[in-house]
Formats: structure tokens, sequence, C-alpha cells
């Protein structure tokens, strides 16, 4: 079907093929039409839609942040006319600013570090090696937090796109300031998505991004196959709570529809405040009292410590110091403390072993440390 250019963003589209990519690279699209071939098929994402046509133009769209670019191969001809909203990104996507940090692991994964020029995180605070070792060897440099780009480095750079998390939306002027240099920004929103396979089938978004869209198919669909036995299994009957301490005498916990409880679901457990529910808010935790945490998570089966907030413990002695009613608690008296490791938000597209080391603690009770990824077992 032939479409005007100010059709464009109106189309009623054909059944979706069987298709799940944009890969076809045909003659470019001339500028007074492009043909629509097929929507990019999504089975899990609910926070970004791709669209496909002829030539290799996608459409990629964000919908509850109003964002929408077209993404056009490197010798295709250009669009003339495209609506204001849409912004345009040319192929090779280079000289990335990043500053989300649960994208690098995707982008890691897409082997595609060298699109990367500069880091809104400094070296030290990756836990990735590949980051990490990227900056200190100066591949990678640092252009400021999300607050305070360094402008000057970032457009001596020829930065092509600047992927920015939602924090951006606080400093808006910031968000501005980029474009008005030219420099798109794209606000990723993976952190809204409700479960790890809608997070993690993120990567497929930076596939079309950086051509890697059959890399990006084949890495999501290897974590999907990891865990899909488990969800073949019966509930293991354990309950968890996932938690950190606070020094002002606070418990913080994920609320019941939080990605995290739905992870522990799905390795078979029982998420012990799963009737958390948003209370008029869009963040993901909540603090709770710890007469509140006493009461919801003293008979769990498991514990498992966040260290992405307060950091990792040695010992059960050090969250009993800040709270020594824990000691009573049924998985405190059982052994079955847990704590994450510092690296696991950093690794977002990992989240399927995460879920495998949480079946191995509700189903072997302490099992070898070898055969764990993300869980650190604490006494």
């Amino acid at each position: 079907m032939k479409i005007t250019r100010n059709q464009f963003l109106k189309l009623i589209p054909a059944a979706t093929l069987a298709l799940s990519g944009c890969g076809s690279k045909a003659e470019p699209a001339n500028t007074e039409s492009l043909v629509f071939s097929h929507h990019y098929q999504l089975d899990y994402a609910q926070q970004f839609t791709a669209d496909c046509y002829e030539g290799g133009y996608t459409m990629v769209s964000i919908p509850d942040s109003g964002q929408k670019f077209l993404v056009v191969p490197q010798d295709a001809a250009e669009v003339d006319s495209l609506p204001a909203d849409v912004t345009v990104l040319r192929q090779p996507v280079e000289n990335i600013y990043l500053v989300s940090t649960s994208v690098m692991d995707l982008i890691l994964h897409l082997d595609a570090l060298d699109s990367v020029t500069l880091s809104g995180t400094k070296a030290e605070g990756w836990y990735l090696p590949e980051a990490k070792q990227a900056m200190e060897e100066g591949r990678i440099a640092y252009a400021g937090k999300y607050s305070a780009p360094d402008y000057e480095q970032i457009l001596a750079a020829n930065c092509s796109l600047a992927i920015q998390n939602t924090m951006i939306l606080h400093t808006p002027e910031v968000k501005e300031q980029l474009e008005h240099f030219g420099i798109p920004v794209l606000v990723e929103r993976s952190s809204y998505e409700s479960g790890p396979l809608e997070r993690m089938e993120w990567i497929k978004l930076y596939g079309i991004l950086l051509g890697k869209e059959d890399t990006a198919e084949q890495v999501f669909a290897a974590q999907e196959a990891a865990i899909a036995p488990l969800l073949e299994q019966e509930p293991t009957g354990k309950s968890c709570a996932f938690f950190s301490l606070s020094s002002n005498n606070l418990a913080t916990v994920r609320k019941g529809s939080d990605y995290v409880a739905k992870m522990i679901e799905m390795a078979g457990g029982a998420y012990v405040f799963s009737d958390l529910t948003d209370n008029g808010n869009s963040l993901a935790t909540m603090n709770l009292p710890l007469e509140d945490f006493y009461a919801g998570a003293k008979d769990a089966d498991v514990l498992i410590y966040n260290s992405a907030i307060e950091g990792t413990i040695a010992s059960v002695s050090q969250l009993t110091e800040k709270f020594p009613l824990l000691s009573e608690f049924k998985a405190v008296q059982n052994g079955q403390v847990w704590c994450t490791s510092q690296s696991l938000f950093q690794q977002s597209m990992e989240l399927a072993d995460l879920i495998l080391d949480m079946n191995k603690v509700f189903t072997e009770g302490t099992p070898d440390a070898d055969t764990l990824k993300f869980l650190t077992h604490v006494a």
C-alpha cells in the first residue's frame, strides 16, 4: 500500500506478518512515499512499538513519553515533511552519550560497545567489567551526569544520540538544550515494564537502532528459553521477602506489581508483600516501618537483601544491629538469608540468571555457591 508523507503516522496496519524483525534492506524509498511492511513482533514489552517499512526504514515509538524515532538506513533517501514530533536517526548510530546504566548491558550483549563514546557514569561507577575497562582505557569518556552534561565535549564527539533514563524529566532544560544542539535524546522506559521478559525485550529496540536485529533476537530468545522450564513447574511453596534496611529505621521493599515480585513468582516462590499496591505513585519500591516489615516478613522462608540501595552485607549480624528483631525471623533462624550482587541492576540482560538462582534457593535450600550468579549466602 502506497502512503503519502502526511499519512506516514496515521497508518491502518495490515495484518501482522510472520516476520519478527525489520532486517530487509530493499532499495531506498524515495522521499514521496514509504511502503508499510509489518509490525516488529514484540511478545512482552509494552513500553515501545516498532513499525517496519520497505527499504529498511523503521519507526520506533515510545508512546507514554510521546517519542517517535524514524531509523533510516545509512544509504537510504531522506523522508521529507515528517511530522515535527518525529526524530530521524540515520545509521550508523554512533558516538552515543549513554546515561542510562541499564542500557549498557544490552549494548554489550549486542557486541556494540564501540557505538558508545561518552558516559554519564564514571569508571568507578560501573560494575560491568567491559564498560569499566573501556573508560579506563579512554575509549569511553565521562561527559557529565544526566543533570550536568558537558555540552562542549558532547558536541566535539559528534554525538548522534543521548540515551537517558527518566531522571532527565526532573531537569527538562537539559533535554531541551541537547536537542537545541541537534542531539536526539531517547528517554528509555524499560524500568516501567511490569516483568523481567518485558524489560529484557528492550534489547530489540537497541538492535533496531544499531542494526543488530538478528543478534537481539538471538540473545533475547536465549534468555526466554533459560527460564521456560521453570514456568512449567508447580510453585515450590516457599515464601520470600526482597528488601533492604535503611539508616532511618525503614525497610525498603518492592511493590506487588514490580518486576522483582514477578521474578520471585516465576522462580516458584510467593512474594510476601504481593498485596502492596501503587499508593498513587509510579515508584517500584515502598518504605515500611520496621514493625510493618516484621509483620509481613517474619514467617518468610527466604530473605533476599537488595544490595543496590545500602550496599552488600557480609553477615546477618549487620542486619540485626539495625533491626534486632530480625533474629526472630524464620529465615534467619533457618539460615536462609541471601544478598544480591551489586552488579545485578546493571546486568539488565541477565535477569533470567537471578530467576534461576532464586529457584535453586527455593528448591535446594542452600545450593553450591558456584552454581549461583547473583545471590550470596549470608550467615
